[in-house]
């Protein structure tokens, strides 16, 4: 797979022994060539890692040189002692490039509750340094480094042209599980070479996370390290974005945080498909929220998915209980394409055809009309199988 990556920016991805497997890279690290312009969306969730504390504090930042980010131990509720580690981490990956300990930043995902093994961690960074690279091969290794129980690599790449200059994105994800709007137990990184200024680059961030990673859920639990991180080096050249240049940015860079936010459910622990959940109709953009957080975090909704039933009861009644408003007798229902439920009532359909396109087909579509309002949403999510069970219930064991 060839990847640019953007100017200005090395990366590597080294083992260090945090996780189980020998062989896979654990720990990432990305460094420019000189400060960039950084900012962060991060967790909502009220318990958040040691390594959230302090991006949220040095972002927005225009003098960040380095992000050091370790996969097998989220280092989350973990106490003072989780902090001095996050810190040290970051003071490591500073010092590497000779930078104040502030210009740089920290990631971490994996298991709640357990210590980082710092000298693994410090000699991690070392190697790390020592394999600096601005290739494929060095981007997909930095990638590889922040997974857990995904089945491989999350990235994204694209090119566009913006004051007669091209300008590069390059974007890399991971989450499987755990996965439930604002955020996920998900980590991303966007990098590009853009010139952006703190502000400008906080608001399309923002915006860009809005109709991506809050629109994913694998099961609706919202975890402890979530973070999302927009990284710009300005090695482009040229003064900041603005106008119609940073319109085009801003619709790229959510394109690539929309093609990466899908492939998260995607790769959901044991997902037999992924559901897209297309919301027409509704009052306001919370409504159509509530309602595509609630059906798509169903068990019931997900575990007849996985079954191939068109249970349609189940999914109505999740838009029942969600808190939208809607008119109850305007409500309609498509699944891969097909009317089951029209204006309230229960529509004629095929039912073993429609059982057919869910067990022969990954892509599953639920379309849901509210008829309340003019708000479209576009939200992602998984089935629930056997094997996530299986899977959650042996997996710190």
């Amino acid at each position: 797979m060839s990847m640019v990556v953007p100017r200005g920016f090395r990366l590597a991805g080294v083992s260090c022994g945090i996780k189980q497997e020998a062989s896979r890279e654990d720990l990432t690290l990305i460094v420019s060539d000189a400060p960039g312009v950084a900012v962060g969306v991060y967790t909502q969730n009220a318990v958040y890692a040691a390594p959230v504390a302090i991006d949220r504090q040095r972002t927005p930042s225009s003098r960040i040189r380095a992000v050091v980010a370790n996969s097998g131990n989220a280092n989350a509720c973990t106490g003072e002692r989780g902090m001095r580690d996050a810190l040290q981490m970051a003071a490591w990956a500073a010092a590497g490039c000779q930078a104040e300990p502030e210009q740089a930043l920290v990631m971490s995902t994996g298991i709640i509750g357990q210590f980082l093994p710092m000298e693994r961690i410090e000699r991690g960074i070392r190697t790390a340094f020592g394999r600096l690279g601005n290739d494929s091969e060095a981007f997909l290794a930095a990638a590889r480094g922040i997974l857990t129980t995904d089945k491989g690599p999350k990235t994204d790449t694209r090119t566009l042209a913006l004051n007669g200059q091209p300008v590069h994105l390059a974007g890399m994800a991971k989450g499987a599980g755990m996965i439930g709007p604002r955020m996920a137990t998900m980590l991303a990184v966007v990098l590009t070479d853009a010139p952006l200024t703190e502000n400008d680059a906080q608001t399309v961030l923002v915006e860009a996370v809005e109709s991506s990673f809050h629109c994913i859920s694998v099961d609706g639990h919202t975890s402890t390290n979530d973070t999302v991180l927009l990284w710009a080096s300005g090695a482009a050249g040229g003064p900041p974005l603005s106008g119609p240049e940073l319109a085009a940015f801003q619709d790229a860079l959510t394109e690539q945080c929309i093609a990466l936010a899908r492939q998260i459910p995607d790769d959901g622990e044991g997902a037999s498909h992924r559901i897209t959940i297309d919301i027409h109709g509704a009052r306001s953009r919370a409504d159509a929220q509530r309602v595509a957080r609630a059906v798509a975090d169903s068990p019931l909704v997900k575990t007849a998915i996985a079954g191939g039933d068109p249970n349609w009861g189940r999914i109505v009644s999740a838009v029942g209980y969600s808190g939208a408003e809607f008119e109850p007798d305007a409500l309609g229902l498509r699944l891969n394409g097909v009317c089951l439920y029209a204006a309230g009532e229960p529509a004629d359909f095929d039912a073993a055809a429609v059982s057919r396109s869910l067990r022969e087909n990954r892509e599953t579509h639920l379309q849901i009309e509210l008829a309340a309002g003019d708000v479209p949403l576009r939200f992602w999510t998984s089935d629930l199988t056997v094997a996530y069970v299986r899977f959650n219930s042996e997996y710190h064991t």
